[in-house]
């Protein structure tokens, strides 16, 4: 081989390793350190935790204002069920001072019924 080949050749081999190197460099140093995959991963999840504790929140704060709403209307049922039981046993008491017809029988409290009609006297 003439000298102008091996120099051409040894220059093209020093090139290719100078190539070569800067590649792989370029990937060694764009790799995260040891560990920091595992903290952003941390980070991830933590951040969706954080989203999905703050809609579970959400979704109890609403669930409690349904439960208030509820309670307030049965709370008012419960009053109007009192106050016509005892308007039924007033009438009762009316007709029978007066000794007009007396009232029907009363209808048998189905058993489905009788376990909330335990105060009202029935």
């Amino acid at each position: 081989m003439r000298p102008e080949m091996l120099t051409a050749l040894s220059a093209l081999a020093v090139a290719v390793v100078t190539a070569v190197g800067g590649i792989v460099t370029a990937v060694v140093g764009r790799r995260q350190p040891r560990g920091q995959q595992r903290r952003d991963d941390f980070t991830a999840v933590t951040d969706r935790m954080e989203r999905e504790i703050t809609r579970q929140g959400q979704k109890i704060d609403e669930m409690e204002a349904d439960a208030e709403r509820d309670r307030a209307r049965i709370t008012a049922q419960d009053f109007a069920i009192r106050y016509l039981a005892g308007w039924a046993r007033s009438l009762v008491g009316y007709m029978r001072r007066q000794q007009l017809e007396p009232p029907p029988p009363p209808q048998p409290v189905p058993e489905e019924v009788r376990a909330y009609l335990h105060d009202v006297g029935l």
